[in-house]
């Protein structure tokens, strides 16, 4: 018996730690941050390989040759890209970070206002500060989310013709690099689709393979912006619980000192009437 009492017993506590645990978890900044972190992930990487194979075809397909010196072409600008996805991969697993930390003290100082976590005015600023800082890269990521449609557009076009070359066989259509600015006026970097690099072109894994990259790049831009709206949601909801928490607060203080001013008066009053009776 005082061994399925002990059983018994024993889970009731692990059920109760474990209820615990799970309550005490900031689901909605967890869920933001896993979201953000896929996102950026994606965007990343496939924005990474497509900027990659973007090289290799102008280099093999268009015979673009990187300018001696410090010029600024097409090159240059791809590698400037490059490394603004370097900083945009640290910069927001830091943030997001920062974010789940915020949530999980958030959490704990709502849960246990008398705790180990007070409410301060630095926690809400800092919540504040946060919420704005959200909606800032919330606003930098709808922009980096319509700059990456831009290459699926073009892309897309491309693929689309050598996906139809025999409706487009009769035709004398051009890719003509001056169109997107990828050249000056005076140069001439175009493929033709009666040509022999265009047949190559479409034939080769890099085309098909870098448009389906930039397309999962935009779906990750898009997953961040998801992200972010997630998170400013969250961080509104926590400023406001903060406010409303931190008013209870100074209630709770003020009724408490007060109690202990009627419990001091009467016990002076008693002191007095004791010594009265004396």
């Amino acid at each position: 018996m005082e061994e399925n009492m002990d059983e018994s017993q024993s889970q009731k506590g692990c059920k109760e730690c474990c209820e615990r645990c799970v309550g005490s978890l900031p689901w909605a900044s967890l869920i933001a941050t896993i979201l953000l972190y896929m996102g950026v992930a994606l965007f990343c990487g496939c924005g990474h390989e497509a900027l990659s194979g973007t090289v290799t075809i102008l280099q093999n397909y268009f015979e673009l040759i990187r300018a001696p010196g410090e010029v600024l072409d097409v090159f240059t600008i791809i590698d400037i890209l490059k490394y603004i996805i370097y900083g945009l991969a640290g910069g927001f697993f830091v943030f997001g970070v920062l974010l789940l930390v915020e949530g999980f003290f958030t959490t704990g100082a709502i849960r246990d206002l008398y705790g180990e976590f007070k409410i301060t005015a630095c926690g809400r600023c800092l919540t504040a500060f946060l919420m704005f800082l959200a909606y800032l890269f919330f606003l930098v990521w709808l922009g980096v989310t319509a700059f990456t449609g831009l290459p699926v557009f073009m892309y897309f076009n491309v693929w689309s013709m050598c996906q139809n070359t025999s409706l487009v066989e009769g035709a004398n259509l051009c890719l003509d690099l001056r169109q997107f600015g990828v050249v000056t006026i005076s140069e001439e970097r175009k493929v033709c689709t009666g040509s022999e690099k265009f047949y190559k072109m479409c034939e080769s894994n890099e085309l098909d393979l870098t448009f389906h990259l930039f397309v999962c790049a935009l779906a990750g831009a898009g997953a961040a912006v998801i992200a972010m709206v997630h998170f400013l949601m969250a961080l509104a909801a926590n400023w406001g619980y903060l406010k409303d928490a931190s008013r209870m607060q100074k209630y709770e203080d003020i009724k408490s000192k007060e109690e202990q001013e009627l419990h001091d008066i009467h016990s002076t009053r008693s002191k007095e009437r004791l010594n009265a009776y004396t």
